[in-house]
């Protein structure tokens, strides 16, 4: 008994490594790794990755279903996960429950952690072809048929819909398509804003990778994190001026400023910042050109300003404890403005006015979703009669 506890046994119980399936896109792939970093198993995941054809005619077939769109437009070779990143391998989900199957009785059951709606078909079907071998965690809502999955881990406002001010918004003949459509079951997670990697062991090698170079500056740092318009939060070059004017405002008050841009924010938009502080000695602006000081500003910042489109970059800056002032949050719209009132409502945030005093500081309670769904994760895969 003790030979067969310390062997197959034992060793088919325990999850010791994980496969994250992504997208392509920075702000869902983030989620799932950090989800497996919260786990403990970073640096023993395989990454695959769903690509979808972008560019051109694509940008209107989106809506598509993934297999139709790729039977549509052909992903070009050089297009595809692997020729892109050698790393990262195409999702087969297939080869994925194979190798799960005939892994399992030596290496044990397989995490599988996916985010973003390409990854869905990928990551039920891995679910069906190997259920008793796979444990499967869907981060971001899926929609429909939510019982496909072992566990879903998808942002409170994301049931928006179902609540009376989301239901007063929804034409009554769309109210049968709109989801979803039934309140969260046992197998979903609820979190107040997006997973990500800035924990606490990621802030500190930061602050350490950093030091040189943002350790010197005069206090308090202020960051400013610049996104873009997407379609629930649409702004134009006007958040830009006031924005401008609004730091001109509490410039007074800060040992130096620090502005980043993310790939989504207009050239038009920065061009306005940067012909404001280009010449500034108190201001920089990072040029995406080097090392991206995202990790090193979220470590060393002592406060944040931060446009109201990203809520990765919100729940990020808002997981530090520091202060988090908000731009732009009267454009959000449907469950995006829903996301802002309860990052109020809980104090993590406060709309940026101009007439900051940023010597002055404040604070609240950190979120700390990332850490709570991995232990809500543990506590489902204990239920199985698993671990990790």
């Amino acid at each position: 008994m003790a030979e067969m506890f310390q062997g197959g046994v034992h060793r088919a119980s325990r999850i010791r490594r994980a496969v994250v399936i992504g997208n392509g896109f920075a702000g869902a792939e983030n989620q799932s790794i950090g989800l497996v970093r919260a786990l403990g198993l970073w640096g023993r995941q395989s990454v695959y990755r769903v690509t979808r054809p972008r560019g051109g005619i694509n940008e209107w077939l989106h809506w598509l279903p993934l297999s139709l769109h790729r039977k549509v437009m052909p992903l070009p070779a050089e297009r595809t996960a692997q020729a892109s990143h050698p790393d990262v391998l195409e999702a087969d989900a297939k080869q994925i429950a194979e190798m799960a199957r005939q892994t399992f009785d030596t290496d044990g059951p397989l995490l599988v952690v996916a985010s973003g709606r390409d990854t869905i078909p990928v990551s039920s079907a891995i679910k069906h072809l190997a259920p008793e071998n796979v444990f499967v965690v869907q981060i971001q809502h899926p929609r429909s048929h939510l019982n496909r999955f072992d566990l879903v881990i998808t942002p409170l406002h994301d049931y928006y819909p179902l609540t009376p001010e989301g239901q007063g918004q929804i034409p009554w003949f769309l109210r049968r398509w709109i989801t979803p459509r039934e309140p969260p079951g046992s197998n979903v997670v609820l979190t107040v804003g997006a997973l990500h990697q800035a924990d606490f062991t990621a802030l500190r090698n930061a602050a350490s990778a950093w030091h040189a170079e943002l350790a010197p500056l005069p206090r308090p740092l202020l960051v400013v994190n610049i996104g873009g318009p997407a379609r629930n939060c649409s702004y134009g070059v006007d958040l830009g001026k006031r924005l401008a004017a609004m730091l001109q405002n509490v410039l007074w008050s800060c040992g130096c400023v620090r502005i980043s841009f993310s790939r989504r924010t207009p050239e038009k938009l920065s061009r306005i910042l940067m012909k404001e502080f280009g010449t500034n000695p108190k201001v920089y602006i990072w040029d995406g050109e080097g090392c991206n000081p995202h990790m090193g500003h979220l470590a060393c910042a002592d406060a944040f300003v931060i446009t109201a489109d990203s809520v990765s970059m919100l729940s990020e800056a808002c997981s530090t404890g520091k202060p988090v002032y908000v731009i732009g949050a009267e454009h959000c719209t449907w469950k995006f403005a829903d996301f802002q009132n309860s990052l109020q409502e809980r104090g993590v945030v406060r709309p940026f006015t101009g007439k900051e005093d940023m010597f002055k500081s404040w604070s609240y309670t950190p979120l700390n979703d990332t850490a709570e769904a991995a232990s809500r994760v543990k506590m489902a895969l204990a239920e199985r009669g698993w671990s990790i």
